[in-house]
């Protein structure tokens, strides 16, 4: 078996790279039932502000009523790495 050996030379100056992450919030996960002992979800598939950004309703669903902690969070990574190569003289 040969033995392959790898080099990674990193060159700061020369690479920019950014991180873009999207919060998005799912289905609601409050138990209606907890003061009774059971489990009872209201069915509610996504957050939906029930007003705009900024003002008060904003954490609030406009579906379901709950605050938006309840929603399950997914959060979605993508990482954007620009390479351009040092200029060659020839």
């Amino acid at each position: 078996m040969k033995k392959r050996q790898v080099v990674v030379k990193r060159d700061v100056a020369n690479t920019s790279s950014s991180v873009i992450r999207n919060i998005r919030y799912g289905e609601c996960q409050k138990n209606h039932a907890a003061n009774i002992g059971g489990y009872a979800v209201d069915g509610c598939r996504e957050f939906m502000a029930s007003t705009g950004e900024g003002a008060g309703g904003a954490l609030t669903c406009a579906a379901c009523g709950c605050h938006r902690n309840f929603h399950r969070r997914e959060v979605q990574t993508e990482v954007v790495c620009e390479y351009s190569p040092p200029n060659s003289a020839r």
